[in-house]
């Protein structure tokens, strides 16, 4: 518990940024705007259409008796709320990490010049392409993880939730702290291992962030913060290893 505390003061700790370097954090909001303004469009838009979208997906029913036919696209209808609510989690996620890229990058090198004791080398523009599609694939498996189960009756609706959060906490984790990791030559399966040492305290940076996607706006004014706070755990991470014996299991 202790962890997942300091892992989610960690975030909250990213807002103090503002004061040193607000011009930098309020253009770091722009990415999660775009990002918000694409999905809700998607959304409304499949919201408007969601009983032709029924019919669509069930044109079998059509012989059907009027109240089976009814009750069937109704179920289908729900399912395809709940399905256009997860995707868009993950999708506006995916979004805004990947159009983020330039701007965050700028917070993260603010971030370790204000921290110091580190002066980052040129880092690129853009993923590479592996990370990219990585990035992707994942966020697309979490969803139709958490879609999956939200359609478990009667435990799905508060499963999927709570899923959603963990899943797109550790997303968030795993991408945000990957520049840091990055810029001082950590590869994938280091950064995986950095990360699984300190579990609970990833979880809680991540699901806190997630948590502010919840409120209006919140998504918006989080992501800044998010970046700074993820810079701060990348670091933490590296001191616990630094400190850590040769036998420890996750150095290995």
């Amino acid at each position: 518990m202790r962890e997942l505390l300091a892992g989610a003061a960690l975030v909250w700790s990213g807002f103090g940024m503002w004061r040193r370097r607000p011009g930098v954090m309020a253009l770091g909001m722009l990415p999660a705007v775009i990002a918000a303004t694409v999905v809700v469009i998607v959304v409304v838009i499949l919201a408007a259409n969601v009983s032709a979208i029924a019919a669509w997906i069930t044109p079998f029913a059509e012989t059907w008796g009027r109240n089976e036919r009814e009750l069937l696209r109704g179920a289908a209808g729900a399912a395809v709320v709940i399905g256009v609510g997860v995707l868009a989690l993950y999708t506006f996620t995916t979004l805004t990490l990947l159009v983020g890229d330039p701007f965050y990058e700028r917070i993260w090198r603010r971030t370790e010049a204000d921290l110091g004791g580190y002066t980052p080398a040129p880092f690129g523009f853009w993923r590479s392409i592996g990370d990219t599609a990585l990035l992707v694939l994942r966020a697309v498996g979490y969803g139709l993880t958490t879609l999956v189960v939200g359609v478990i009756p009667v435990v799905g609706a508060i499963a999927a939730p709570i899923l959603g959060a963990v899943l797109g906490g550790h997303l968030l984790a795993r991408e945000l702290t990957q520049r840091p990791f990055q810029a001082r030559g950590l590869g994938r399966d280091a950064r995986r291992r950095l990360l699984r040492g300190s579990r609970a305290r990833e979880l809680g940076f991540g699901v806190m962030t997630q948590l502010f996607f919840l409120l209006p706006g919140g998504a918006i004014l989080v992501m800044p913060a998010a970046v700074v706070g993820s810079t701060r755990l990348a670091r933490e991470l590296l001191a616990r290893a630094s400190d850590a014996s040769p036998a420890d299991p996750h150095l290995e």
